[in-house]
């Protein structure tokens, strides 16, 4: 079965990892070597990229490639992360989110 390919969507899942890691629309086009308003069409799905800036993406944003396309993660691994995520009591969901990105940050 052929899988559509939603480009709103997909700059969806870029944009919120973007914002996740503190990165600027700005940031993410310098890294690129696109134009900041060029990764502005892709996170509103007005625009789609080329495999070269999506493996790019993928890699600056810390995001496998089946993620960014269909939202699907294929490694059940971090199934108990989001599990872990799920059962903070909202408060204190943001203190886990910032030591995760603070984490992701220190191991570039």
């Amino acid at each position: 079965m052929e899988k559509e390919l939603d480009f709103k969507a997909i700059g969806n899942r870029i944009r919120i990892q973007r914002e996740f890691l503190g990165y600027t629309r700005d940031y993410l086009a310098e890294q690129l070597s696109v134009s900041t308003n060029f990764c502005r069409d892709i996170e509103i799905g007005a625009k789609g990229m080329s495999l070269q800036t999506l493996a790019k993406i993928s890699s600056i944003l810390k995001l496998s490639i089946d993620y960014i396309m269909f939202g699907e993660t294929p490694d059940k691994d971090v199934e108990p992360l989001i599990l872990m995520l799920n059962s903070c009591k909202p408060e204190k969901r943001k203190y886990a989110e910032d030591i995760l990105k603070s984490f992701l940050l220190a191991v570039e």
